[in-house]
């Protein structure tokens, strides 16, 4: 593979795209600093293939990223590989208003291929290659230049490896058949609906108590407001107020501004800056939530109580021998609350719909309404099924 210098410029930038343009895949990965503002910088860029790879600065004075962009979110013929690719993702987002695709994601395949729930990048390439990654660099203000050689090698191999693991990788999916499943996680990955930033919907992020729809109604301008704030200013919104200080302030709203040197996670200076009288004007001009807006109340069937609680830890238990059998991660096929839900009685679940079904619903089905059954067998924990009682089996006890 040959590796090349670091580019600089959109000359080099557009070549090398225009030969990745030609292959079946590129690996891709970013380097970012978001610690200090409300967007991530986005600092370099790695992208290779089986033939080529590079890093590309992206704040070299002059370079037009549009090429790398173009071959990101306009070339459908070219697959893009990353792992764990959600913040790369959104980078990409935040400079086109586009997402990469079609998209495959190594650490969610890992998942339908193996017991890994979120299997990190160093222990990938461990795992598929034998080499062990240098994390000194892991630490790096990709901010700072000049970059130094370690820091590029080190960035490079990022998705030097990738692009070796992944036909590895993919050949597997094929033998196990499992392809089909990982499409529909690809395509949430690349939904734009995921990375879209509207304020007004940013109070949905926040964790809140309730359906009141005045609590609900403060608790969105009090979020729309601040997102404002923090792009103003770029920084992360949680310089400007925390989560859990604005559900607070929606809960139990001050009725005069010197009150919010009395809010918990707010400074004395609140009392009277200029930043508070936004806020308080943020709060009187606060109108209820719309019905329409209102959060669904969560599907529930029959309270757990007791007995519902341990068919659920059943479930779990079902759970765990089914990822050992088929050698799949647990995540993928569901998640706690799903099997409570299942365990109260709901029926409308993912688990009990497509290749989830097929997979693990059914049986966690027929768990639930008595049709299997734990057995052991040679030491091992297993299901087996449970015929219907002999008509005389309880009775009178001949």
């Amino acid at each position: 593979m040959k590796i090349h210098d670091l580019i600089t410029d959109t000359e080099t930038l557009a070549a090398m795209c225009k030969r990745l343009a030609e292959g079946e895949f590129v690996a891709v990965d970013t380097e970012f600093m978001r610690e200090n503002t409300y967007y991530p910088e986005l600092c370099l860029v790695q992208i290779g293939n089986e033939e080529e790879a590079a890093a590309v600065d992206p704040l070299a004075k002059g370079i037009d990223l549009q090429p790398l962009l173009d071959l990101m979110c306009d070339n459908e013929d070219v697959l893009k590989i990353f792992h764990a690719g959600g913040q790369d993702v959104e980078i990409v987002f935040n400079l086109t208003g586009k997402t990469p695709f079609p998209i495959f994601d190594t650490q969610i395949a890992m998942m339908a291929i193996s017991q890994s729930e979120q299997i990190g990048y160093a222990n990938l390439v461990e795992s598929w290659l034998g080499i062990t990654v240098d994390k000194g660099a892991r630490f790096t203000d990709w901010s700072r230049r000049p970059l130094t050689d370690r820091q590029i090698e080190y960035a490079i191999g990022d998705v030097t490896h990738l692009a070796t693991i992944f036909p590895k990788m993919l050949k597997k999916l094929v033998k196990t058949g499992r392809g089909a499943w990982l499409n529909a996680e690809m395509e949430k990955l690349a939904d734009p609906d995921n990375y879209r930033n509207d304020p007004t919907l940013a109070w949905r992020r926040i964790r809140a108590q309730g359906r009141k729809p005045d609590v609900l109604g403060r608790l969105k301008a009090l979020a729309a407001w601040r997102e404002g704030e923090a792009q103003h200013k770029d920084i992360p919104r949680g310089r400007i107020v925390r989560d859990e200080t604005l559900a607070d302030i929606a809960s139990h709203p001050p009725k005069k501004q010197a009150d919010l040197a009395k809010v918990r996670g707010l400074s004395n200076a609140w009392r009277e800056n200029d930043i508070g009288k936004r806020m308080m004007k943020v709060l009187e001009e606060a109108e209820p939530l719309p019905k329409d807006e209102l959060p669904d109340r969560p599907k529930r069937g029959a309270p757990l109580g007791k007995e519902g609680a341990l068919v659920a830890d059943l479930l779990k238990l079902l759970l765990k021998i089914r990822s050992r059998e088929i050698d799949v991660a647990s995540r993928l096929l569901t998640r706690s609350d799903e099997l409570e839900a299942l365990a109260a009685g709901v029926r409308e679940l993912p688990i009990l719909q497509g290749w989830r079904y097929d997979a693990f619903g059914k049986d966690a089905l027929e768990l639930v309404e008595g049709r299997t059954g734990f057995a052991v067998k040679d030491g091992r924990l297993a299901m087996t099924s449970i015929g219907d009682a002999p008509e005389d089996a309880a009775g009178d006890g001949r």
